[in-house]
């Protein structure tokens, strides 16, 4: 296959993640001798899907404890037998009487035993359900940064934070990632939003470093914002913007 040189620029984003054959991969890399662009933006790429790789990981909930505790408090402890009549007690009676608390302590472990069954496999569907959308939005996101016609484009918020935003035509999706972000504080989150002329529309939010899937369509927008909002964001920017970059052409 033949390579021209105008070729080796729209291979960066391939180059990372691996989805060059053999003989791209080999001219790509002699182009990356020669290309600092490409080294840097191949570089940048590679960051980010290290990013995503660590995004995976999902913590243990942490109501694991009261779930349990809440399923030992609900089961019931009957009260003693007491004797109807001040007759002397049977060796049935003597053995049944002993045996009680025994028979209790075994009720009360099945309980817990069950309720611990039970809480772990709601646990387990929870975590199978946000593992499969976290592969959906991996996957969307390789797809953005490995398009053919992916675009890139970086910039620096007011408050330090490293941005960079790829979008694709093809995939009719654009992805923002940043690095040095800090904390947005109790009771506040960071807004992106797609500019469209002197309209501001939602477009997702973001708490810490990493990448996310801008919500809307990329190819009406003329710039991504970033505003620091209320928790759960806002329906219109409340702040000035702490970032606001020209989507790639």
């Amino acid at each position: 296959m033949k390579h021209h040189a105008t070729d080796a620029h729209t291979l960066a984003a391939a180059y990372a993640l691996g989805a060059l054959d053999p003989g791209e991969r080999a001219h790509f890399g002699a182009h990356l001798q020669a290309c600092e662009a490409c080294r840097e933006e191949a570089a940048e790429f590679e960051a980010t899907a290290a990013r995503l790789a660590a995004a995976v990981s999902q913590p243990p909930a942490a109501s694991a404890k009261a779930q349990v505790m809440a399923t030992i408090d609900g089961v019931r402890q009957l009260p003693p037998r007491v004797p109807t009549s001040a007759s002397a007690l049977s060796l049935g009676d003597i053995l049944r009487r002993r045996a009680a608390p025994f028979a209790l302590a075994a009720g009360l472990a099945a309980a817990s035993l069950g309720g611990v069954a039970v809480w772990r496999a709601q646990i387990e569907q929870n975590l199978k359900a946000q593992a499969r959308q976290v592969q959906q939005q991996l996957d969307t996101i390789s797809a953005v940064l490995a398009a053919p016609d992916a675009r890139t484009a970086h910039g620096r918020a007011a408050n330090g934070a490293l941005t960079t935003v790829v979008s694709s035509d093809r995939q009719n999706k654009a992805v923002f990632s940043a690095a040095n972000l800090p904390a947005p504080g109790a009771g506040k989150t960071y807004q992106l939003w797609l500019a469209q002329g002197a309209t501001m529309r939602p477009a997702g939010l973001i708490d810490h470093d990493g990448t996310v899937i801008l919500t809307g369509n990329p190819d009406a927008a003329g710039a991504v914002g970033l505003t620091l909002e209320p928790a759960g964001g806002s329906a219109e920017p409340t702040t000035d913007p702490l970032l606001l970059m020209a989507l790639p052409a």
